[in-house]
């Protein structure tokens, strides 16, 4: 249903809005040759089809002393239900994000922490709620997430 509500010019206006939702409408309508009022009519009609649900900024959150990301595999009770699976961790600053997954594990946790001590402490915060029946941790080396840009080190 989504390719129905957009077209490719529509899919260009989101891939520049994804790498800089800063961007001016002139901005973008030079790169796709639409004026500007029509570059806006297009936008909000994705902001009012749903496509379009928000705007956000990325930080470094190294810069801000959380340096470590971690994903954590989670196994429950058999008889956990998925809510109370996602419940275990969104109230954690830590987790950036929970993913419920089909077969085993139950769950993908995406943990931001400051150090490896903090990392242990996460880690066994989760362990002690009583329907985890066992974890496994996974740590990033190096990212790459689609319409963002990363700094390497050369």
């Amino acid at each position: 249903m989504a390719d129905q509500l957009i077209d490719e010019t529509d899919r260009e206006i989101l891939e520049l809005l994804r790498e800089d939702a800063r961007r001016t409408l002139g901005d973008i309508g030079a790169r796709v040759t639409l004026s500007t009022a029509a570059v806006k009519r297009r936008i909000d009609r994705m902001q009012e089809n749903g496509v379009i649900v928000g705007y956000t900024v990325q930080i470094d959150h190294a810069k801000l002393g959380w340096a470590i990301e971690a994903f954590t595999e989670l196994r429950f009770t058999g008889t956990t239900k998925v809510g109370e699976i996602v419940r275990t961790t969104t109230r954690m600053p830590e987790a950036q994000a929970v993913f419920t997954i089909a077969g085993d594990p139950d769950a993908l946790v995406w943990l931001r922490v400051r150090d490896m001590g903090h990392l242990q402490q996460t880690i066994d915060e989760i362990r002690r709620h009583h329907q985890v029946t066992g974890t496994k941790t996974l740590m990033v080396l190096d990212s790459w997430t689609r319409g963002q840009q990363w700094p390497h080190p050369s």
